[in-house]
């Protein structure tokens, strides 16, 4: 398979979900073998920061990304949108510390990036291929690399006690087709609990949250008067989470399979992976 870029550049702007504050970005092509950059174009001189696995610094309820100091903050569902059309090379232009957070989901990403165009370059991909299986584990959570040929599969399960979770699927095992991805996957929303928002916001978290970007809950129901986009949409929106999270690494070839995992496992997961030489090699 080739590489890609995005034919023209596209903006977009919303709200930061954490910081609250407006949020723009600007989609620009990337020559070939550029991986995915991300440039604070608001600070002199401009700070670059690529989306690499050492450049994941915090991962307290979103992945940021830091480089000199400079951070930017919320990147996993525009990475998941990368990931699910194969794009390889881009530039995104940044105003201000975090990815505007849209409706909460990856669908806007996939949107523009469709409505622009995808570019094929002439450039082989290249895929981190698992050689043998890596699992982290922290307390009844786990994630975990395991190898298999010519495929990525995501397998997610989460354990959630709230009724309107509880009766819905809280395991979903995918493998990686963009098509499938746009339909099945893209849309699936970020989800919290009414009765936690204020100490979030306590702690300058969520700051920008609302029903128009997030599955709202109480102790019996949910907020959003349009209900869900999927039956089980929770633990898509956690399956999305991850793919976006690993796209740090680039396209994989193996298995991803994780429970009650979250950013900071995921981000531990490849850490591990990378630091054993003997368990990964790159192909085309």
């Amino acid at each position: 398979m080739q590489q890609h870029t995005i034919k023209n550049a596209i903006s977009l702007q919303g709200i930061g979900l954490h910081s609250g504050k407006p949020a723009h970005i600007e989609l620009r092509p990337a020559p070939i073998n550029t991986g995915i950059v991300f440039r604070r174009v608001d600070l002199k001189p401009m700070v670059s920061i690529k989306a690499i696995p050492e450049n994941v610094q915090e991962t307290v309820l979103c992945t940021t990304l830091c480089e000199h100091k400079v951070k930017i903050a919320t990147v996993e569902h525009l990475m998941a949108a990368l990931a699910i059309l194969c794009v390889d090379n881009i530039y995104i232009d940044v105003v201000g510390s975090e990815i505007p957070v849209m409706d909460g989901s990856a669908a806007p990403f996939v949107f523009a990036i469709k409505s622009t165009g995808i570019k094929e370059q002439k450039a082989i991909r290249r895929y981190i291929s698992i050689k043998k299986t890596i699992k982290i584990n922290h307390k009844d959570a786990y994630a975990e690399f395991s190898p298999a040929v010519n495929q990525q599969v995501l397998d997610v399960s989460i354990c959630f006690k709230h009724p309107i979770i509880a009766k819905s699927s809280q395991t979903l095992t995918m493998e990686f087709n963009s098509d499938i991805f746009v339909r099945e996957l893209s849309r699936a929303r970020t989800f919290g609990f009414a009765e936690d928002l204020d100490q979030l916001k306590a702690n300058n978290l969520a700051l920008g949250a609302s029903l128009e970007n997030a599955v709202g809950l109480t102790h019996q129901s949910i907020l959003n008067p349009e209900g869900l986009r999927y039956q089980d949409e929770f633990v898509r929106h956690k399956l999305l989470d991850a793919l976006g999270d690993l796209y740090v690494l680039g396209p994989i070839e193996g298995i991803f399979k994780a429970h009650k995992s979250g950013h900071k496992l995921n981000n531990q997961l490849f850490r591990a992976l990378l630091a054993d030489k003997n368990a990964w090699i790159y192909v085309n």
